[in-house]
């Protein structure tokens, strides 16, 4: 059964590496004080738009989510990125440390991101092949069309720069930053495949990452907690 949502009604919330601002209207939309965050003007810029067609109230504000400004500290009862945002991040240190510093005592922090498994992955096919690896060993750079947002998007751009990020390596930078961890959940299946089409789906519409018929991790969910 699928767990009922949390009530976010007079709850302050921060979208980290919010981008056009999906998710973060979708906040808004129960109830959330919300404060949208990316370093991208022209991002911002869309998401204020989306936002006003969609009738809620957002505070948008430019940032590097690794360097977040001081007023941000204290002031949010959640803190929340998801999906394709810390593979952007050299330093998982100081993301962790800036995250961590903008909730209030008690406040809560909600990673939902693409499984480092899953990230490792080239192609879903048999054998499996990968071209990313599994923990962090500086910037890997690809020469990519478009964008994951677009692969058909007339990009400017030398290379596509990501970088890996263990689950250890997570868990630990949230420890390092004072947060308690609440839970760490590994999914094997999501609704859609964040990565474009290398998931199989299933006739239930799920889609699953499937080698020698042994499903692998395609997500996970950290949860942790600002000491009160």
């Amino acid at each position: 059964m699928a767990q009922a949502a949390p009530d976010l009604r007079g709850r302050d919330v921060v979208h980290i590496q919010c981008h056009i601002g999906f998710d973060t209207i979708a906040l808004a939309r129960r109830g959330a004080r919300v404060t949208g965050v990316d370093f991208s003007a022209a991002s911002l810029t869309k998401a204020a738009d989306l936002a006003e067609r969609c009738g809620v109230e957002i505070e948008w504000l430019q940032a590097d989510a690794a360097a977040l400004p001081h007023s941000l500290n204290g002031r949010f009862d959640l803190a929340y990125a998801t999906l394709g945002a810390i593979c952007w991040i050299e330093d998982i240190g100081a993301w962790m440390r800036c995250a961590a510093a903008t909730l209030r005592p008690g406040g809560r922090l909600v990673v939902v991101e693409i499984h480092p498994l899953y990230a490792m992955v080239e192609g879903a096919g048999e054998p499996l092949r990968l071209d990313f690896p599994y923990a962090f060993d500086g910037p890997r750079r690809f020469d990519v069309p478009g964008s994951y947002a677009d692969p058909d998007a007339p990009v400017q751009a030398e290379a596509e720069v990501v970088y890996a990020h263990s689950l250890a390596e997570v868990v630990n930078a949230a420890i390092a930053a004072g947060l308690r961890i609440d839970a760490l959940d590994e999914h094997l299946e999501a609704d859609v495949d964040p990565r474009g089409d290398l998931l199989t789906r299933g006739e239930d519409g799920r889609c699953r990452l499937e080698v020698s018929g042994e499903r692998l991790p395609v997500l996970f969910t950290l949860v942790a907690t600002r000491a009160a």
